[in-house]
C-alpha cells in the first residue's frame, strides 16, 4: 500500500505568524503519527520562515516513523542533515520569494552540485530524493546522481482544471513514475494533493509514498490531527 507522508511545516507557519510558541508542530508530528501516518516531512529553509531548527531536532528525537527532511542543496544545510540524521533527506529548489516550493528542481542545470551533496549524505546512511517535475530528461538527470528516490511534483496536476488538463498531467505522472521505477529509482510524489484529489494518484502503482502537508494541516484544524491523517490514510488506501 502507498505510505503517506506528512509535511507539518504549516503547523509552523501559524505559529510564526505570531511569533510564539504555539502551535507546535513537534506535537503535531507526534499526533500525526499516532493517526498511522508513516512518515513525517520538515523543510528545513534558509530563511526559517517556519520549521526551526529546534523542531527538526526534536522532531528527529521523538517522531517514531520515517522522518524525511526537505532542504537546499547548500552546505550549511548538508551540515545540519549530517548532524541530525534523517532517514531521507529530499533536495528541493528553494527561493526566497516564493510562498511554497513553485516546482521542481532543475537537476540538469546543477548536475555536478547536486551529485556531490547526494554522495556526501548517502555516505553517511542517509537515503536521498530529489523532488523533481515529471519530466524524463529531468529523470535520466536523477539517475546520474545517485539518488535513491525522486519525489515527482504534482502541483500541475493538483492545479489543472477538472477534466482533460487534469488527465493530461495525470497521465505526464503516470509515465514519470513508470519511467523512474525503469531506471531503478523509487518514486514518491507530492505538492498541492488534497482529499479531493488524491486517489488517482495514489492509484500509481509506482508511486510508494505520497506526501502531503497543507491540506491535511488544512483539515486538522477542523477535527484534530489524527483524525485528519486517519481520513487521508483512508482514501489511500481504497484508491482505484
Amino acid at each position: 500500500m502507498t505510505r503517506l507522508g506528512v509535511n507539518v511545516d504549516h503547523v509552523a507557519t501559524v505559529r510564526e505568524a505570531r511569533k510564539t510558541n504555539e502551535p507546535d508542530p513537534v506535537l503535531a508530528a507526534f499526533l500525526a503519527d499516532l493517526g498511522g501516518a508513516e512518515g513525517i516531512i520538515c523543510h528545513l529553509r534558509e530563511d526559517r520562515r517556519h520549521i526551526q531548527d529546534r523542531d527538526l531536532e526534536l522532531i528527529r528525537a521523538t517522531v517514531t516513523s520515517h522522518l524525511n527532511l526537505e532542504m537546499a542543496a547548500m552546505d550549511a544545510m548538508v551540515d545540519i542533515a549530517l548532524r541530525v540524521k534523517p532517514d531521507m533527506v529530499t533536495l528541493v529548489p528553494e527561493k526566497r520569494e516564493e510562498v511554497t516550493t513553485e516546482g521542481g528542481l532543475d537537476v540538469k542545470a546543477s548536475v555536478g552540485r547536486i551529485t556531490s551533496v547526494v554522495s556526501t549524505l548517502k555516505a553517511a546512511g542517509i537515503v536521498v530524493s530529489l523532488f523533481i517535475d515529471p519530466d524524463m530528461d529531468q529523470i535520466k538527470e536523477a539517475v546520474q546522481t545517485s539518488a535513491d528516490f525522486v519525489e515527482l511534483h504534482t502541483g500541475r496536476y493538483a492545479g489543472a482544471r477538472r477534466g482533460v488538463d487534469e488527465a493530461i498531467e495525470l497521465e505526464k505522472l503516470e509515465r514519470g513514475a513508470q519511467a523512474a521505477v525503469k531506471l531503478g529509482l523509487g518514486v514518491s510524489a507530492g505538492h498541492g494533493l488534497t482529499y479531493h484529489n488524491v486517489q488517482p494518484v495514489a492509484a500509481i502503482p509506482e508511486v510508494e509514498e505520497l506526501n502531503i502537508g497543507h491540506s491535511i494541516v488544512s483539515r486538522a484544524i477542523m477535527v484534530g490531527m489524527e483524525r485528519a491523517v486517519r481520513d487521508m490514510i483512508e482514501l489511500i488506501r481504497t484508491a482505484e
